[in-house]
């Protein structure tokens, strides 16, 4: 019997409200008890003493570019990414080549990501096939082949129909659908939030409106046909509102907000850095302020990274050019934990909204630490400082806005299923 003892650290299981100084008893991959002074016979002692032990994290919106565009990112490189970052599960959008829109792929995706990363990883099928917004894939094929959830993420269902039946399909398989919210013809070529810096910097702009119009259009019609609406990548304060209501009206819609989406603004693209373009774009102050407010509230229910890689020379190139996306899988908690320093949320809070909840509103194993059930946990310093560079990081791309960076809130430890994965020493340990 394989045995690990995390001792002495501040135990934060938001499933169960728990926030006190404990011992976690690891045996073989699950969670055998948790209290004071555990005995450690037989059993690898871990000091977490001064640190939070958490779930692991859950993020329910990653592309990991496998199939098709293995050179920005794969299974392992991606799975090695995001425990470095502390995350135990990752659920990977559509947007492959071939796309995701066949039960053949999603098995792939599952068959290697079991060989190759130290992460678990669920597909995201595509809600349409070829993600052109036109023709419903198969959801039951699908969803038996492995998929947790369907998506257009990367393009809009711009035809209502289409997305009523989409939703109306969802239902009959039990699944969320996740939608990128954007209308097509409000943003036109717009490569940045539309406002006084995109006039500044003469950058066609993609004003907020073209969010809101479509989180309100999918709330009505998730109203219509009573399916689980997650809505993608929150950036516009205006759209808050729509979602606070629909959650007051008793809707099944939840929503996500990115750590870029928490902490940055235009402003950040005012030296036509491309590691700042993103969709939706970076929006205002404002915008920020109210995302924060939502997202301690839990109007929006929790932070997804929308880890986005993209090759150097794709992003080498002039602001109108290049791709849409950053990569936040080894940064999201040090950006997040901002929030806890500057006393907007509790340490519970934060770890709900980072695991939690995602595993609840995912239906995916993780998320707590009821005795019994599979120990994928991190353990994590809130206030450590460390110097990022994405160069010398996991992911096989560069693009954040963060590299080069002194950053506060450092993981130090993940376990997948109670084997130790990422140790902030060693790095990445196991495969």
């Amino acid at each position: 019997m394989s045995r690990v003892l995390i001792r002495g650290g501040r135990v934060l299981d938001p499933s169960t409200n728990r926030d006190e100084t404990a011992d976690l008893l690891i045996e073989d991959g699950l969670v055998a008890a948790i209290g004071a002074s555990l005995s450690s016979a037989d059993a690898e002692v871990v000091d977490a003493s001064g640190r939070w032990v958490a779930p692991g994290f859950v993020d329910v919106h990653v592309h990991l570019r496998a199939p098709g565009q293995e050179y920005k990112e794969d299974l392992a490189s991606g799975g090695r990414a995001a425990v470095a970052g502390g995350y135990t599960a990752l659920c990977c959008m559509a947007n492959t080549e071939p796309v995701n829109d066949d039960p053949s792929v999603t098995q792939f995706i599952l068959d290697r990501a079991e060989k190759e990363s130290p992460a678990r990883i669920f597909p995201i099928a595509a809600a349409t096939r070829g993600l052109k917004g036109e023709v419903m894939t198969e959801m039951a094929a699908l969803k038996d082949a492995g998929a947790v959830a369907f998506s257009d993420d990367g393009a809009t269902i711009m035809d209502a129909a289409v997305m009523r039946h989409v939703l109306e399909y969802s239902t009959l398989v039990s699944a969320p659908v996740v939608v990128h919210a954007e209308d097509c013809g409000l943003r036109a070529g717009g490569v940045m939030n539309e406002g006084v810096m995109s006039t500044r910097l003469g950058l066609p702009g993609n004003p907020v409106e073209s969010e809101e119009i479509h989180v309100a259009r999918d709330i009505r019609l998730a109203r219509l046909t009573g399916a689980r609406l997650h809505i993608g990548h929150v950036s516009a304060g205006g759209s808050v509102e729509l979602i606070r209501r629909a959650k007051e009206e008793g809707l099944a819609v939840t929503a996500e907000v990115t750590p870029h989406h928490l902490s940055l603004t235009d402003e950040a693209t005012q030296n036509f850095d491309t590691n700042t373009k993103m969709a939706p774009p970076l929006r205002t102050q404002k915008d920020v302020d109210i995302l924060r407010r939502a997202l301690v509230e839990g109007v929006i229910d929790c932070i997804a990274t929308d880890h986005a890689p993209h090759a150097d020379y794709e992003k080498a190139v002039e602001f109108s050019a290049a791709p849409f996306g950053v990569i936040g899988l080894e940064t999201a908690f040090a950006i997040a934990s901002d929030l806890y320093r500057t006393g907007e949320i509790t340490p519970l809070q934060l770890m709900e909204r980072m695991s939690t909840a995602p595993a609840r509103i995912f239906e995916l194993v993780g998320g707590g630490f009821e005795v019994g059930q599979q120990a994928d946990v991190v353990i994590l310093d809130p206030d450590q400082k460390w110097s990022y560079d994405a160069a010398d990081g996991f992911s096989k791309s560069r693009n954040s806005p963060w590299s080069g960076l002194e950053l506060t809130g450092r993981i130090e430890a993940t376990f997948v299923q109670g084997r130790l994965v990422y140790q902030a020493e060693k790095g990445v340990v196991t495969q």
